[in-house]
């Protein structure tokens, strides 16, 4: 097992590792356990009673959250000529469709997101080995293929993200930068939550949210008490 930095462990004497916080007081705690020199991103855990092994209990969702991310989220537009000029005033990043769709199949992914159009979806299937794994492959449910192209875009530069329970019934999200105001760390992390709580499957059964944690970059996680929300 790796040491604790002098840093790791002047932020871990900080945490009661015996008292789940409430949202508001972690979120005012993890600025001040951050110590690194760059602004370190804010991660939500939260694990769920479900079984995601079964279709009826998968929980997969889009929210989009009060403050944005802080991540300058880059965006490629696959889309027929007609659709660039609205998505370039949206805000993407990079416009195109035949030309990027041989940059990917050459093995080029910088990007955050990829948008597209219900008609463009059929050149993307061959592509999928490069973009499912990366969860770059654009799908209706998350708002990813559209033919209101410019919205799409821009609900995603102001902070629109995806999310999906992994196989041990966890939901990662990313929801800010330490740099955030506490306020806007909780906003952020509520909205993440109550989403969640709309989300829950009928055939759930039990206690649907069994614990989370907030973190940041470098910090140790720090413990919510599930039923303060």
């Amino acid at each position: 097992m790796a040491k604790l930095t002098k840093k790791q462990k002047e932020a871990a004497s900080k945490i009661d590792k015996n008292k789940l916080y409430s949202l508001k007081d972690a979120s005012a705690l993890i600025k001040v356990l951050a110590s690194a020199k760059f602004d370190e991103s804010v991660d939500i855990a939260i694990r769920l009673g479900v079984d995601p092994r079964k279709a009826n209990q998968m929980v997969r969702g889009v929210v989009t959250l009060p403050h944005g991310t802080g991540k300058d989220v880059k965006v490629l537009a696959l889309v027929t000529p007609d659709k660039e000029a609205e998505a370039l005033a949206a805000g993407a990043d990079y416009v195109g469709l035949d030309d990027y769709l041989q940059k990917i199949k050459d093995g080029w992914t910088d990007v955050d997101v990829i948008i597209t159009m219900p008609a463009v979806m059929g050149k993307l299937g061959p592509l999928g080995r490069i973009l499912g794994p990366r969860g770059l492959m654009p799908n209706p449910k998350t708002g990813t293929v559209t033919m209101d192209v410019a919205k799409a875009v821009a609900e995603v530069k102001a902070g629109k993200i995806d999310f999906k329970v992994d196989k041990t019934g966890i939901v990662h999200a990313g929801i800010g930068k330490v740099s955030f105001g506490a306020e806007q760390i909780y906003d952020n992390a509520h909205e993440i939550i109550q989403t969640l709580i709309k989300l829950k499957p009928t055939a759930a059964k039990g206690t649907y949210i069994k614990g989370m944690h907030l973190t940041s970059t470098m910090s140790p996680a720090i413990a919510l008490d599930p039923k303060a929300v």
